[in-house]
């Protein structure tokens, strides 16, 4: 079973500025929460220190008289103790302790493990008043005569919003300068990791620029463009560098045999059909004749295949563009090819664009649309109608494509028309590299070759190629 394809993985980018903002998000984060809890212990300490205070002013105000006790507590300063009823100020006054004398009676009592606390000594501790957190300070003082001592009491709490006021003033003074400065960090870091990675960035420009068929002899990639690039770009330039500089090589030496043997192989077979052409004039009565028929037929099909041989490697190599004018080259292409579709019974026309620019070679282009046209003919059938097609697919895209209403092709061999050697049809005359050469001209074109069914029968067969959009699309 096969394998699937690998995933693509995170972008290098993206990478750098998880591992570079996460760790900052992170302390950002953190610090919010130290900041919080400080807040709240600052805001909680004040608190105890103002209970404390007011606590002790409360307990001067408690004179005893004899055995009983004078409470100094103005009217006016208790309403402005309670006046906020958000962040109230209460008290309570016990004495014996716990026993209830004036002030708010739902204070609760110190905890029992601050319960013997010493006199004068304040206590601090948390409780609840009316479903609401609050925080209580207790003071017990000792008042009557020597041999008749009496405690009493003294309790005030108050609520905690204050502290939470507190903490959120506080959480914003400090956050708030704290989230600016992240912000400023993180676009750094997004620009910093923009500027590192410029260099690769200009490296995929070069690759691109000089494509896949790199000059040996020479560096492919230009070290002047890279001079300002950290060492590690230039040693990948290099390892890339070496690499296709072997690809090159290798595939001049692979062009050459290809071109060389072509060569060799082009003029004994122009003979050899020759001389069967001759000897079959000779022999218009003979029993050999069949014999010389079929050896005209293999030399043919064996020229038809060097032809093709050679324009395959014509096609590979670094292709010239100039700007021509794409339906022009296909009318005159469908012209010169208009007696052998009369001769072979096929209804050859144009249909498209009357003037359309793009930048392109006119020979690989005349070969990729003569081979569609002899494969069209060939395959299609006498009584059948082959369309030379030429038609924009969007502002920066044109069709140029052959059609036909013949037999077709079964939608499971399209993807394979484009192989070498691969031929979908046992009917003599072919090689399989016809559409091959289509597809290599589709490509030093910077464009694709596609093959797309027709209904209720019938194939298309083209190259979809760029529109520069800087020519004139008239004459």
């Amino acid at each position: 079973m096969a394998r699937p394809p690998p995933l693509p993985g995170v972008s290098l980018k993206r990478q750098l500025l998880l591992w570079l903002l996460l760790p900052q998000l992170v302390l950002w984060l953190t610090g919010g929460v130290l900041a919080w809890r400080v807040a709240l212990e600052n805001g909680e300490r004040g608190i105890d220190q103002s209970l404390t205070q007011s606590v002790k002013a409360l307990a001067r105000q408690i004179k005893p008289i004899g055995d009983g006790l004078l409470v100094d507590f103005p009217k006016a300063a208790q309403d402005i103790l309670e006046q906020d009823p958000a962040d109230r100020i209460s008290y309570m006054v016990s004495s014996p302790p716990g026993r209830f004398l004036l002030g708010n009676a739902q204070l609760p009592p110190p905890p029992a493990d601050k319960a013997q606390a010493e006199p004068g000594e304040a206590v601090l501790y948390a409780g609840v008043v009316d479903e609401r957190p609050v925080r209580v300070v207790s003071l017990e003082v000792d008042y009557g005569s020597p041999g008749s001592k009496q405690r009493l009491r003294v309790q005030v709490a108050q609520s905690l919003t204050v502290r939470e006021r507190i903490a959120h003033e506080l959480l914003e003074k400090i956050l708030l300068p704290m989230g600016l400065m992240g912000l400023v960090l993180s676009a750094l870091v997004y620009a910093g990791v923009l500027r590192g990675l410029r260099p690769l960035k200009r490296l995929e420009a070069e690759i691109e620029l000089i494509g896949a068929s790199p000059q040996p002899g020479h560096a492919p990639l230009p070290s002047g463009a890279l001079s300002t690039a950290p060492q590690e770009v230039h040693s990948l330039a290099s390892t890339i560098n070496r690499l296709l500089a072997a690809v090159a090589k290798g595939q001049v030496k692979e062009k050459q045999f290809l071109n060389d043997a072509a060569h060799q192989l082009r003029t004994p077979l122009a003979g050899l059909i020759g001389q069967t052409d001759l000897a079959l004039h000779e022999m218009q009565d003979s029993p050999a004749r069949e014999r010389l028929i079929k050896v005209r037929a293999a030399a043919q099909r064996s020229a038809h295949l060097v032809h093709q041989l050679l324009q395959l490697a014509r096609s590979e190599t670094t292709v010239e563009l100039q700007p021509l004018d794409l339906p022009g080259l296909a009318r005159e292409v469908a012209r010169d090819w208009t007696s052998r579709a009369l001769a072979a019974g096929v209804d050859l026309g144009y249909e498209g664009e009357e003037h359309l620019k793009l930048q392109g070679n006119a020979l690989l282009l005349r070969e990729a649309l003569s081979n569609l046209l002899d494969n069209a003919l060939h395959y299609a059938g006498p009584g059948s109608m082959v369309t030379v097609r030429v038609r924009p697919l969007s502002a920066t895209q044109v069709e140029l494509s052959v059609e036909d209403n013949g037999p077709g092709v079964p939608e499971e061999q399209l993807p394979h028309l484009f192989q070498r050697f691969w031929r979908g049809s046992e009917k003599a005359g072919g090689c399989g590299l016809g559409l091959a050469i289509v597809e290599e001209i589709a490509q030093r074109h910077r464009g694709q070759a596609f093959a797309q069914a027709l209904q209720p029968h019938g194939l298309q067969v083209g190259l979809r190629l760029p529109l520069d959009q800087g020519l004139p699309s008239g004459p």
